[in-house]
């Protein structure tokens, strides 16, 4: 077993960066491109094994291989859709080509655009696997206009695929961004070079120039804010359509009915919210791995397994005084496949048996599909290990009251954020010795 210090691939590039735990740095740009690559996975594949391109192929899900999890445009014409299980897709395409996934591969590959990306600006900030906004502010004294910028972004891209290898190295797989079909967003903030880059076509970009954030978004559906399913719901139930319709409501009568949340809703929708990109240079997650003499596939072993992983990494003398936030668990499988999970926790922690039961939970959801042969976990994200109300705590339990306190503060705000008034008291005793019950006790508002 060894534990390294060393960055992981997509792991570095998500949650919280820090490069020196001490001093945390962050950057910040109120201008950004988005870069996306849809399915990113399944092209990469497609890149991977030539002979997939045109036909129709879906890609496996990581946590599920019974189901499908991206599908190719071929695969759709067919009618199959992302979630079917493999018979229902096979039932509608019987020429289907099934791929396993091997999310370690794309998330080198994605390492890789990462990579390209940061010789044209050190503001980055990834979204999800494809999907990375550069921030821009400032590059228009060395490149010119968001044109030129754009421009520049696509060709760094192209000239950093010339430097990842060779397809004559195994591995060291060549990223080609022309095979992706790469597209480029333009605008200030995050939300507005997201649409934009949504609305792009593939090799092309959409640019939106400060002052025409509102008429832009106003045609964009609903789709494009980041709703949960009950909210969009309850929207369309509005007879809402279009972020135009949202942003025609009053403002405050969208947040009465879905809180601080709708408030974010209308800004996005209204083109008054501008969320920037946040940069941090890369950091060093802590990682802990275990190679097996022979393929170990059985359930009890691995779970033994990722408890010595995580006592070893949560020893690491860089982890003290932080918790630790996510947690990523990587393996490689028996013939060359490879499997990958991560658990987000809801409260940050350096409890070892905290930090477990995810881990076992989601190994009992979705086990490696082969026997491993190689197993890694990284914590890769961290806060501070101590909080405003936690400074002082003596134990275990006053930390735990201290965020029960904060959950309820967090709570009660949104309560008088909805209502316009206080709806949470507190129950004080006045005269507990008192023959009347009216009073012993008494109610007074819950500040929070």
């Amino acid at each position: 077993m060894e534990v390294l210090a060393t960055p992981s691939i997509f792991g570095i590039y998500s949650g919280p960066l820090q490069s020196n735990m001490a001093h945390p740095s962050y950057l910040t740009s109120s201008l950004a491109a988005c870069c996306w690559i849809p399915l990113f996975a399944l092209r990469c594949e497609e890149l991977r094994r030539p002979e997939l391109a045109g036909q129709p192929c879906a890609l496996l899900s990581p946590d599920d291989i019974r189901r499908v999890w991206q599908v190719s445009h071929a695969a759709r014409q067919a009618g199959v859709k992302t979630g079917l299980t493999v018979s229902q897709a096979i039932g509608l395409c019987p020429t289907l080509r099934l791929c396993e996934p091997d999310p370690v591969h794309y998330d080198r590959q994605f390492a890789h655009l990462i990579e390209a990306l940061l010789a044209v600006s050190p503001v980055l900030e990834p979204a999800e696997l494809g999907r990375v906004f550069v921030g821009t502010d400032g590059l228009e004294r060395l490149f010119g206009g968001p044109e030129k910028i754009v421009s520049e972004i696509e060709c760094g891209m192209r000239n950093g695929e010339c430097e990842m290898g060779s397809a004559s190295s195994p591995a060291q797989f060549a990223f080609r961004v022309s095979h992706f079909a790469l597209r480029v967003g333009w605008g200030r903030g995050k939300f507005v070079s997201w649409v934009a880059a949504s609305r792009a076509k593939p090799g092309s970009a959409v640019i939106v120039h400060p002052g025409e954030e509102r008429r832009f978004l106003a045609g964009q559906p609903l789709a494009v804010l980041p709703l949960d399913p009950d909210t969009h719901r309850r929207l369309k139930r509005f007879g809402l359509r279009t972020l135009g319709d949202l942003a025609a409501l009053p403002e405050e009568a969208v947040v009465s009915q879905f809180g601080g949340n709708g408030r974010r809703l209308w800004r996005l929708a209204a083109g008054t919210l501008s969320e920037p990109v946040i940069g941090r240079e890369v950091p060093e997650p802590i990682v802990a791995s275990l190679a097996f003499y022979a393929p170990v596939a059985d359930r009890e072993m691995l779970t033994q397994s990722l408890g010595q992983l995580l006592a070893r990494a949560l020893a690491h003398p860089r982890r003290a005084g932080w918790r630790v936030r996510l947690v990523r668990v990587r393996a490689e499988l028996e013939r060359g496949s490879s499997w990958m999970t991560e658990v987000l926790l809801k409260e940050p922690s350096a409890d070892r048996e905290e930090i477990t039961a995810p881990l076992h939970t989601r190994l009992e959801q979705s086990p490696p599909p082969k026997p491993v042969e190689r197993l890694t976990l990284e914590l890769a994200s961290f806060v501070p290990g101590t909080t405003e109300l936690q400074l002082f705590a003596r134990n275990a339990d006053a930390a735990a009251r201290a965020d029960q306190r904060r959950a309820l503060r967090r709570a009660a705000r949104e309560i008088a954020l909805r209502l316009r008034r206080p709806m949470l008291h507190h129950v004080v005793a006045v005269q507990p010795w008192s023959r009347l019950p009216e009073r012993r006790y008494a109610l007074i508002d819950y500040e929070a």
